[in-house]
């Protein structure tokens, strides 16, 4: 591992027409799950896979479902089909918390699409019951999945990816409660921050780029950023900013036309922003607009949440976590640590045995120990996935640190074995 590098990580606000996009989707997956739970229907039984597209004044969802009755209908024929109108409300009102009231991109007069269509049977008789595990869930699909932690941040997160997060974060709620000329900005807005690493350790900021949508067409770069600056500065916090810093706010010199009128939008073209900045590797799979039998969503978060309770166990200063699986199939087919040298007397073969003592790593097993079948998703489809709070309403579980005591012991364990 090198000790002096720079490292640049970028994150995209809320309003970014791919993150509109994952917004929508997640919004679809809450609705699901708020239906199933108001009318009595098991969640467990909830599946969804939703995308969405967005460009001027249009919005296309499509996907496959298994619904509540209650977001159904009867055609002409008697048929059971899917009633978009609730859809539509979720997306509409989406739209309409990001902040898009503007012509080419309205909350109340955008064209909305809902093309969602029953999960393939093909699908569904894998997933409901394993191969491995005849009247257990199956994983949703095959693939690879990635968790990291990391000792650089308060939440155990790169410091790149991060601070680009906060300074998004910071400006968009600035921006919602109307703060003086930030109120003036818009939705869209993308950020990057490059670190300067010394002995492995973040040690300052040597660029800074922030483009942000801005609705007063007289605004120039310079006015920009004497009105983003001081919230860049905030956000950065005890991260000393170089002396040479770079600053690139709004290189363009105007960005009045944004959103997905300025640019289409599709869901899970953000994967990286979601998840470690590309400090870490990402399987590949998107996130948003999932239920949890899709390992892209859960076995992600399992890896995370396990990584994390590595690094906060004190057992290394970073972690990564690979969990692999195959459709239809229940456990995992292989479960991967690299303490990246960082480990504190234990080796990545102990790390890995005290995993698959304490976590089922099903898709059932992740989905109850994180209690994942929840209205919980639409906050995660901006500023990342990972480095949050958990919150009271089981959202971002997978922040937890209550792996800890486990862990250790688990080690121990095996040490004394």
């Amino acid at each position: 591992m090198r000790a002096n590098y720079l490292f640049t990580s970028e994150s995209v606000a809320e309003g970014h027409p791919d993150k509109v996009c994952d917004r929508i989707s997640d919004e679809i997956v809450d609705l699901v799950y708020r239906e199933a739970a108001k009318t009595g229907v098991n969640p467990w039984g909830v599946r969804i896979a939703c995308e969405t597209l967005a460009t001027t004044n249009r919005v296309v969802i499509a996907g496959e479902v298994r619904l509540p009755p209650s977001l159904m209908k009867k055609d002409k024929d008697g048929n059971d089909v899917i009633n978009p109108s609730k859809f539509k409300a979720a997306a509409r009102r989406a739209i309409k918390d990001i902040g898009y009231e503007q012509d080419g991109f309205h909350w109340k007069k955008a064209r909305i699409d809902v093309l969602l269509h029953s999960q393939s049977a093909d699908i569904a008789q894998g997933v409901d019951s394993a191969a491995d595990q005849q009247g257990d869930e199956g994983a949703g699909d095959q693939g690879i999945m990635f968790g990291y932690a990391c000792k650089e941040t308060p939440d155990l997160m790169p410091a790149p990816i991060y601070y680009s997060h906060k300074i998004l974060q910071l400006l968009a709620s600035a921006r919602k409660k109307g703060e003086g000329e930030v109120a003036k900005l818009g939705p869209d807005a993308k950020s990057q921050v490059t670190v300067r690493y010394v002995d492995g350790k973040p040690s300052e900021v040597t660029s800074i780029v922030l483009s942000t949508q801005h609705l007063d067409d007289s605004w120039d770069s310079k006015k920009v950023r004497s009105v983003v600056e001081p919230y860049i500065i905030e956000a950065l916090g005890d991260l000393k900013i170089a002396s040479d810093c770079k600053w690139y706010i709004n290189p363009t010199g105007k960005f009045v036309i944004g959103g997905p009128d300025g640019d289409a939008g599709l869901t899970g073209r953000k994967i990286i922003v979601d998840t470690y900045g590309g400090a870490a590797p990402h399987g590949g799979g998107a996130f948003s607009g999932k239920d949890t039998t899709k390992v892209d969503r859960s076995a992600a978060y399992a890896a995370r949440y396990l990584a994390k309770n590595v690094v906060a166990a004190g057992l290394s200063d970073r972690c990564t976590i690979q969990l692999s699986y195959a459709i239809g199939v229940a456990q995992p087919l292989s479960i991967y640590v690299d303490l990246h040298g960082t480990g504190k007397g234990v080796t990545e073969d102990q790390v890995e045995a005290a995993i698959r003592k304490n976590m089922d790593l099903s898709p059932t097993g992740i989905r109850r120990h994180l209690d994942l079948n929840k209205p919980i998703y639409a906050k995660t489809s901006a500023y990342g996935h990972f480095g949050r709070k958990a919150g009271r309403d089981g959202s971002f579980s997978w922040e937890r640190t209550d792996l800890v005591k486990a862990l250790k012991e688990a080690v121990k364990t095996r040490e004394a074995a």
